[in-house]
């Protein structure tokens, strides 16, 4: 079902991923099969990298290299046009971490194909993540249990995300399109602050929401999935930040590369360096393109001031450490919205007082009065208010949960008519 699920979809990438799968199953058993052997496990590993970063170099990097060597060398290569099959980056990954597991013994191989394609291709998280482990699940490929309590839980998770994608993440990113389209003049610095600050915040409700609705679906079947998100916004440094958003991903680089490379167990200048390929590579996986990789330099340089400086730690410690934060992924997070470098200039011009736009003018206003209330709505949710309200208030839990659950349904009502009213707007993390 979940095949079919993707080729309703993409129905010749489905050939791209099966094989995918099928070739990590066989490096699964032949890792295996010669594990008695070092230097042909190694081999085999090797091998297993450079057969899956080739596929996805192949169908996401070719176009964005030959264009990048004809730029260059003033070359005239043709460029091919290689659409991008959905979700490529997760399932590879995917793939990649189950035999990484079976290596390194933190899994069972898997003799049973379906099984390592149940993994794989799983439809809640199979397109935007999150990036499931295979020693996370692996048990519950063979041996799990459905119950009532767990469906009833992953139909309310389901229910939150889906309310987090059509209300928040979508409304917020209407003002987004509207402020990426302006001109340099015509952007206030106020206006240009809140676009930004719209624009991270669509991202997070557009992709918290998408891992609500996987882990959601996921617990209905029985599985377990980690969390991907723990209130990120709350953070008090980028380090904390990160600490916080996309684990799925940040874990997966800091075990089967970060660590690998020598971690922070070693000097300062191996460490930078390892710091670097890890968010350099981390600002590639996102997307092909030089903002994407500026993306990732910027977060590495940030990351090394905070951790040679001790400014991460000092910020952790004092509340301005919420506007250093905010502030530095706002500024960041410009890039990968904007379609090249020069784009993005023109909102930076716009930020710092460069443009002529002034601090606040009509448009301004017609962002506030139009957008304010789900900009408001936005950064509220984004922080862990009920919990607080609960104790505060020292509600009762029936009481509690019956008014969680009456609001719940309403959102889901509201969800369900921008599904039926507004266009096709797909998750953001599909171009990653």
């Amino acid at each position: 079902m979940s095949l079919g699920f993707y080729a309703w979809g993409e129905p010749v990438f489905v050939l791209v991923m099966l094989a995918s799968i099928f070739m990590n199953w066989v490096f699964g058993m032949w890792i295996d099969r010669v594990r008695s052997d070092k230097g042909a496990t190694r081999r085999v590993m090797a091998l297993m990298v450079v057969m899956n970063i080739g596929l996805l170099g192949v169908y996401k990097y070719l176009m964005f290299f030959v264009r990048t060597v004809n730029a260059v060398f003033s070359a005239h290569f043709p460029v091919p046009e290689i659409a991008l099959p959905i979700g490529i980056s997760f399932f590879t990954f995917q793939a990649m971490s189950y035999v990484i597991d079976v290596y390194r013994g933190e899994g069972q191989m898997q003799r049973n194909f379906f099984n390592v394609c149940l993994y794989v291709s799983f439809f809640p998280q199979l397109i935007a993540g999150p990036i499931v482990r295979y020693q996370t699940v692996a048990d519950e490929i063979e041996g799990r249990r459905e119950t009532v309590e767990d469906f009833s839980a992953g139909v309310r998770r389901f229910m939150v995300g889906f309310s987090k994608k059509m209300i928040l993440a979508n409304n917020l990113g209407l003002m987004v399109d509207t402020a990426f389209r302006m001109p340099r003049d015509e952007l206030s610095v106020l206006g240009a602050w809140l676009s930004a600050f719209a624009y991270m915040l669509q991202v997070y409700y557009d992709f918290s929401g998408y891992s609500d609705m996987a882990i959601g679906l996921g617990r209905m079947f029985g599985f377990h999935f980690l969390e991907n998100f723990e209130h990120p916004l709350v953070a008090r440094s980028v380090a904390g930040f990160w600490r916080r958003w996309h684990i799925s991903l940040g874990t997966w680089f800091q075990d089967y590369l970060y660590i690998p490379l020598g971690g922070s167990r070693v000097g300062k200048g191996r460490l930078l360096f390892n710091m670097f390929v890890v968010w350099t590579l981390t600002g590639l996986w996102h997307g092909a393109a030089w903002t994407y990789v500026l993306w990732g330099v910027g977060f590495f340089v940030l990351l090394s001031i905070e951790r040679f400086t001790g400014l991460g730690k000092w910020m952790e410690k004092r509340p301005i450490g919420h506007l250093y934060a905010i502030g530095s992924i706002l500024v960041i997070t410009i890039l990968i919205r904007s379609d090249s470098i020069a784009t993005a200039g023109i909102l930076y011009s716009s930020m710092f007082a460069i443009s002529g736009g002034g601090f606040y003018n009509a448009l301004t206003g017609v962002f506030l009065r139009e957008y304010g209330p789900f900009l408001l709505a936005g950064l509220v949710c984004a922080l862990p208010v009920a919990p607080q309200i609960k104790r505060a208030l020292r509600i009762p839990d029936r009481l509690f949960e019956t008014v969680s659950a009456v609001v719940l349904v309403a959102l889901m009502v509201v969800s369900v008519s921008y599904v039926a009213t507004n266009s096709y707007n797909p998750f953001i993390y599909f171009n990653f």
